[in-house]
């Protein structure tokens, strides 16, 4: 065995033991959170400490069209250095020989992180909280569906059929039964997920017809988005083997509940480890009480990073299991801002806005943003809200469009991220909502065509 390869993460030896590494997939995330890069031959991976991808690949919208975020030199599209991250270093067990993914970084010219890539603009902004003496921690929960294969875009998603040979049925949320409909996935899904040496803290059955959670451990935020990066590419991969699509769409599915990407917070003093929503005694600090300020006063304007798509705004309807404000209740599933039950060493601040269609990086880099600015603005949240926020008022934008416009206006929340992040996402975000805006629906021949 080489050398490098000694110097692997454990589950990444175990994979190859015995076996001659064959290839290297060198990837990074671009804006919307698809794996981009190259695939190399693993001798040459070993003799090269550095590839180049163009910068123009932050500029692409979802659909592959372009952005006009260049800026002043124009779209010339300038290399980026991208150097690999070696503790990602994680196998790629569905291919047909001995792979290996690792995540790479990427830098300009000048050897600095390029700002628009998210997993640098993650690695800012848990800097920052660094900076303070603490050390964010997060745990993402994954909601996605298990889908038929769908091959026509005019045709309307379904269920996929399950092991009984029935399609899968909704409003079975937490069944056992359930789950065993999607035995053979699930089973696909724990045994990548142990070659990738990615542990899983449980799978459990949704509301939706299909729709399954997967919830992670808690840790630092850049190592759980490298986690729900590969896990994203992992659960498709399992999907595909069987026939049918993984989707992770907000509201894949009409009078469905929306699939969400929830992510759990707490804070650690780097000196003691302690939590610092939690005092001597147990009791809720002002820490707390600012964290969860935060995320009321400035997740409005984070909006468009964790509801990225036209899609996204589908999902925020009321009494369908996703918030419609930010309210904020100890142990209430309805409130976008949730407390669960814990002791005082894991008390922590649940955000259920964000959308499972994000960018990893980018929701949980937004999500810690506007708490890091709570914590420095010192305010207190709006009074705790008991009962049904279903019965309270709407709080969040309604469409990508006015999302955006707050977005544009949060120069607090520009400069924590970086304002070329900013910019460039912007432009980006607008020329897919345009893209959107030329395309006439279904609901819109129907109604409209001989009625208006």
């Amino acid at each position: 065995m080489s050398d490098w390869i000694k110097s692997l993460p454990q589950a990444a030896q175990d994979y190859l033991a015995e076996h001659r590494l064959d290839e290297v997939e060198c990837i990074i995330s671009d804006l919307p959170g698809i794996a981009r890069g190259k695939a190399v031959p693993a001798s040459k991976f070993a003799r090269q400490n550095y590839f180049h991808l163009p910068d123009s690949i932050f500029y692409q919208t979802i659909t592959g069209d372009w952005g006009e975020a260049a800026g002043e030199e124009g779209f010339i599209e300038r290399d980026m250095t991208l150097k690999p991250d070696m503790s990602t270093s994680t196998a790629a067990p569905w291919t047909g020989d001995w792979t290996l993914q690792v995540i790479h970084d990427a830098f300009d010219r000048n050897n600095a992180p390029v700002s628009f890539a998210p997993r640098n603009v993650l690695k800012r902004v848990v800097e920052l909280y660094r900076k303070q003496g603490w050390e964010p921690v997060v745990a993402p929960e994954m909601e996605f569906y298990l889908v038929a294969r769908n091959l026509d875009p005019a045709k309307k998603i379904e269920p996929m059929m399950g092991r009984s040979g029935r399609p899968a049925a909704a409003r079975q949320a937490y069944s056992m039964s359930a789950v065993d409909e999607f035995g053979p996935v699930i089973d696909d899904i724990y045994d990548f997920a142990e070659a990738m040496g990615l542990e899983i803290d449980g799978i459990t059955q949704e509301g939706g017809a299909g729709q399954l959670e997967i919830n992670l451990l808690h840790g630092d935020p850049v190592a759980l988005a490298d986690q729900v990066f590969y896990f994203k590419r992992l659960i498709r991969e399992a999907a595909l083997r069987h026939d049918c699509f993984a989707t992770f769409m907000a509201k894949p599915i009409a009078d469905e509940p929306g699939s969400a990407m929830h992510i759990h917070h707490s804070i650690l003093n780097i000196e003691d480890g302690t939590n610092v929503f939690s005092g001597p005694q147990g009791g809720e600090t002002d820490a707390f009480f600012h964290f969860i300020a935060g995320l009321q006063n400035h997740l409005p304007s984070a909006m468009a990073m964790l509801a990225p798509y036209v899609n996204s705004y589908r999902r925020y309807v009321r009494d369908h299991a996703a918030p419609i404000n930010l309210e904020w209740g100890r142990d209430n599933r309805t409130t976008g801002i949730r407390v669960p039950l814990s002791g005082p060493q894991s008390r922590r601040v649940e955000n259920r806005v964000a959308g499972m269609d994000c960018n990893p990086y980018l929701g949980i880099a937004a999500s810690l943003a506007c708490g890091y600015l709570g914590l420095m603005e010192g305010k207190r949240p709006d009074k705790q809200f008991k009962g049904d926020a279903y019965d309270g008022h709407e709080d969040v934008p309604r469409v990508l469009g006015d999302a955006l416009d707050l977005f544009d206006g949060a120069k607090d929340l520009h400069e924590l991220l970086h304002p070329d992040f900013a910019r460039v996402y912007s432009i980006v975000k607008r020329a897919e909502y345009d893209e959107f805006l030329q395309v006439i629906s279904p609901w819109e021949r129907e109604h409209l065509l001989l009625n208006v």
